[in-house]
């Protein structure tokens, strides 16, 4: 990856030259809707699954190796346009950095080998803080990262990102091992009108942290997250807290490394009546954007927006609004419509359904279209999918649907030759 340095970084904080996504997080309608795909980089990729094999790194180690994570950020962009990198990470990183013994095993999730689960347990937990693990991973070369040094891989990602994505296009011969043209086309396509692409950072939100630290595994019902809620309102309380002030630092990183967006995901939000997640969640997700919201971006000179989405969320869009986030993610079991009425004053980003995409062209083309239509009602759209990309995913697929997104007949036609194999 060329690495570059961009000075006049306030130059991209103006509106004129504002990437599509900003523009429709800033709830405006840009020339051409944006569109970026929740995890867009990593498994469906082969050249990602090329570049992991050749590391031989697991997972969390991968995301804690700034050369690695930003290849694999860059990825997805060079090779379908997308309107946003969105970092190559995951939300149990903060919890890693903050000492905390997680992994993640392949075709599982994440694995704690402690649960936390009383007030004993949370007291222990909440004295730890963001990067001050005395060792908070090991990287793939046996050279121990401490927190401090693990944060600094995920800024050095970070920027090496931004230098990418903001430099101009480089001529194909202008170096060894310079990007081919198709890789390069991917870049001009998602840098569009405004000659940068935007780079999303993102956390998990405190309760679906908090989930996984009290069942130490995922979980379909959240039973032992949601009894610690009600049988101990204090520990709770504190859990929570500390959850909020870990993920809010870790998005507050990226934004201050060049993360232009941020998004806050809760996996697992949806098990929650509204009530309870008004009373006893929703407050720590507004903390945790707050925490965010104290980082200014170098990349545009401004607070970095948030996306806020929750999966089999829809009977909690109204409050989802109510924790200040400038735009609501919104998953395949809702009405996009609606949700966009429901909202009002906030724009609205989702929700064509994952499965669509291993259907035949013509019913996923109606799908795509009903999309955009659907996200007419909200001030402004991020075009996405309702939740991730499925691993099996045919790639040239998705840069298909990018294409109609943008409605772009020459960016067909690169999709239907498909890729050159070259990232």
């Amino acid at each position: 990856m060329t690495i570059s340095v961009r000075n006049s970084a306030g130059a991209r904080g103006g509106d004129e030259h504002r990437p599509a996504l900003l523009e429709a997080l800033a709830g405006r309608r840009p020339t051409r809707t944006p569109v970026w795909f929740m995890r867009q980089a990593g498994r469906s990729l082969p050249e990602y699954r090329v570049l992991r094999a050749q590391a031989g790194a697991s997972m969390l180690d991968a995301c804690l190796r700034p050369e690695l994570a930003a290849l694999a950020t860059v990825q997805p962009v060079r090779r379908h346009g997308v309107d946003a990198a969105v970092l190559f990470s995951d939300i149990m990183v903060p919890l890693r950095l903050a000492g905390v013994e997680v992994r993640i095993e392949p075709g599982v999730g994440p694995l704690l080998d402690t649960p936390v689960r009383d007030a004993a347990q949370v007291r222990r937990l909440v004295s730890r803080r963001y990067g001050e693990a005395e060792r908070a991973g090991t990287g793939a070369d046996g050279v121990a990262l401490d927190g401090a040094a693990g944060v600094a891989a995920v800024e050095a990602a970070a920027r090496g990102v931004v230098a990418e994505l903001g430099i101009p296009e480089r001529p194909a011969d202008s170096a060894p091992g310079a990007l081919s043209p198709r890789a390069r086309a991917g870049l001009a396509e998602s840098r569009g009108g405004a000659g940068w692409t935007p780079l999303l950072g993102f956390g998990g939100a405190p309760f679906t942290l908090v989930a996984y630290l009290a069942e130490g595994r995922p979980s379909r019902d959240h039973l032992a997250a949601r009894t610690l809620m009600h049988a101990d309102p204090d520990a709770w309380d504190r859990l929570m807290t500390w959850a909020a002030h870990l993920t809010g630092a870790f998005m507050a990183t990226q934004v201050r490394a060049g993360a232009a967006a941020v998004q806050l995901f809760d996996s697992w939000a949806g098990v929650l009546p509204a009530a309870d997640y008004r009373e006893k969640v929703a407050p720590y997700s507004a903390l945790a954007l707050d925490v965010a919201r104290e980082a200014v971006s170098p990349t545009t000179g401004r607070v970095a927006p948030a996306i806020h989405f929750a999966t089999r969320a829809g009977h909690l869009l109204p409050e989802l609004h109510r924790t200040g986030a400038d735009a609501v993610g919104v998953d395949q079991c809702a009405d996009l419509a609606q949700a966009g009425r429901q909202v009002g004053d906030r724009p609205v980003q989702g929700n064509l359904d994952p499965a669509l995409l291993g259907a035949p062209w013509q019913v996923l083309a109606r799908g795509v279209d009903a999309c955009l239509e659907a996200g007419r009602a909200a001030p402004g759209h991020v075009f996405n999918l309702g939740h991730g990309v499925p691993p099996h995913t045919d790639p040239d697929v998705l840069t298909r649907v990018v294409a109609r997104v943008h409605g772009s007949q020459s960016w067909e036609r690169t999709a239907l030759a498909g890729w050159d194999g070259q990232a």
